[in-house]
């Protein structure tokens, strides 16, 4: 419980902002200064009206609409952006696209983000990774880290209430044809991932799996029968679609293609290696019906998709397979979570790991896994991945076999990982010791013939 509450220990130092990088005022106020300005604020209802006809590029040729346009482009308006969670978002986020939908068609595959950038990094979710890193590998290769991060949740009275909430909404059926209500579960799981802090809802999210029944609990997280799955799948273009006519939703998107959009240009391949920003607009998407998931079960690899597919697209199928593969393709999706999962951006201090031991999987009934019950059905996890990756970084050498990869440096070999090694041998010290114990063994004989 000590090490779970850490959680809500201060956090560290936010990240500096990238170069050149201005602090933007939100929406609301900039809407603010403006109304008190009387020239900003004539400009801005003249390019309202000028956006508001059918022709922009007409409209926008206009001697008058143009002024207004060059005005309002060195006003705080004009560079507004909003923060995710904000008490007025919605009103930020309308007063946003009020003006850069209009100065563009809509039609744009991938639009900017009307949110602030995210200057901060994982490093203030990890500091729990690097405590359970710390522990006891014997305890810590049996934990499912599913199940730890639904306990840690418990243990937040915040988390706890709203975790709840969501869960209880999303599993309460209607009727026999309605199992749930979806617009309150999308709504009581928004509030989730907006009012509770990362530290808990990436670990519910993300967390690392090594069986099945762990795996199962992660897809399970959002309550996908009723936030995620359909009768049928619609079109994801159709889907995009309706999300863009939604201030909130298209913002999200928005920010999601911004965050994690795939770039070479990157070692992580996530734009300026920035995994915080691309996971937390992923949990941003969480809570609409283009609301992504796992696709299934899986250990061996993470599949995300929102509920559609690219049936009936047309002569718009490449268009819709793009869009798709953002969420079941996308390398900076991948590389974040599993970044996330395996506590790769901190640096671990490695402890001796103790030999996997595998227990055959028990067969899983329901899907729906209780917080007090561990569903891990091997002692193999992420603490030794990340030991391993520690040790190498430091140049020890890893000792591989067929069926698992378990790292042990020369000086961490005993007699109980390798049986025929009877004694030890450091190669700076190997005669010493093999002196010494030469003298131990002939103590027995010396005595009785000294007569002592």
């Amino acid at each position: 419980d000590e090490i779970l509450r850490s959680l809500a220990g201060p956090p560290s130092p936010p990240a500096p902002a990238p170069p050149g990088w201005r602090v933007p005022v939100d929406c609301v106020r900039a809407n603010e200064l403006c109304a008190g300005e009387p020239g900003c604020s004539s400009r801005y209802r003249t390019l309202r009206q000028c956006l508001a006809g059918r022709d922009r590029n007409t409209m926008l040729a206009n001697k008058e609409c143009q002024a207004a346009l060059e005005v309002l482009q060195e006003s705080a308006l004009y560079h507004c952006r909003c923060k995710r969670g904000m008490k007025k978002e919605l009103q930020c986020l309308q007063i946003y696209w009020s003006i850069h939908l209009g100065l563009t068609e809509g039609e744009e595959f991938y639009e900017a983000s009307p949110y602030e950038p995210v200057t901060s990094r994982l490093s203030d979710i990890f500091r729990l990774a690097s405590i359970f890193s710390g522990m006891d590998p014997a305890t810590t290769s049996k934990s499912n880290h599913c199940l730890d991060a639904a306990k840690a949740c418990n243990l937040n009275d915040n988390c706890k209430r709203l975790r709840s909430g969501y869960i209880s909404t999303c599993s309460r059926e209607l009727s026999a044809t309605e199992p749930c209500s979806r617009r309150k579960c999308h709504k009581a799981l928004r509030q989730f991932f907006d009012r509770v802090p990362s530290e808990f809802t990436f670990r519910l999210l993300f967390c690392s799996c090594k069986d099945p029944a762990c795996a199962e609990r992660r897809r399970q997280t959002i309550v996908p029968l009723c936030s995620y799955e359909d009768k049928d799948k619609p079109n994801c273009l159709d889907l995009r679609g309706a999300c863009r006519t939604d201030h909130l939703c298209r913002s999200r998107l928005a920010d999601f293609h911004t965050n994690c959009q795939a770039t070479f240009q990157s070692l992580t391949s996530c734009p300026g290696d920035n995994f915080q920003a691309c996971l937390g607009s992923y949990a941003g998407l969480i809570g609409f019906d283009i609301t992504p998931n796992y696709v299934d079960a899986s250990t061996t690899s993470i599949t995300i998709s929102p509920w559609c597919s690219c049936k009936g697209s047309g002569n718009m199928e490449e268009e819709c397979e793009k869009f798709l593969r953002d969420f079941t393709e996308n390398p900076c999706l991948r590389n974040a979570i599993q970044a996330f999962g395996n506590g790769t951006d901190v640096n671990v201090a490695p402890k001796n790991p103790n030999p996997a031991v595998t227990v055959l999987p028990k067969a899983e009934k329901s899907p729906a896994l209780p917080d007090d019950v561990n569903d891990s059905n091997t002692a193999y996890d992420t603490s030794v991945i990340s030991t391993c990756t520690s040790l190498q970084e430091q140049g020890l050498k890893p000792n591989k076999s067929k069926e698992q990869s378990l790292c042990y440096s020369e000086a961490q070999l005993t007699t109980d990982v390798m049986p025929d090694q009877k004694t030890f041998m450091d190669p700076k010290g190997g005669s010493s010791r093999r002196r010494e114990s030469r003298i131990l063994l002939l103590i027995p004989i010396l005595i009785p013939a000294l007569g002592l």
